[in-house]
């Protein structure tokens, strides 16, 4: 099963490479895939009953579902997924 979700704050390939490790290791994901031009994270998974610990997963690294997140959360998720994306060009 496909489960799309909409994402703030990918900008390259460093991001794809963090959200893809961070959710390969997470039960029942499959595969992902991430169109950084479009901030969307589309997962393969078992099935979409851990949707929400998906999302989770996201924002704890700082790649928030785009709508979820207002004021002063949003801009210290825009800090982790900086903090994110240089780890993920490094790996």
């Amino acid at each position: 099963m496909k489960i799309s979700i909409e994402v703030e704050n990918v900008r390259c390939g460093g991001c794809a490479n963090t959200i893809t490790k961070k959710l390969m290791s997470l039960e029942g994901v499959e595969g992902v895939d991430i169109a950084t031009e479009d901030n969307i994270v589309t997962i393969e998974a078992q099935n979409d009953s851990n949707r929400d610990a998906y999302i989770e997963a996201l924002l704890a690294m700082g790649y928030p579902e785009k709508g979820s997140v207002a004021g002063l959360a949003a801009l210290k998720g825009k800090a982790k997924s900086i903090v994110s994306c240089a780890i993920g060009k490094v790996t």
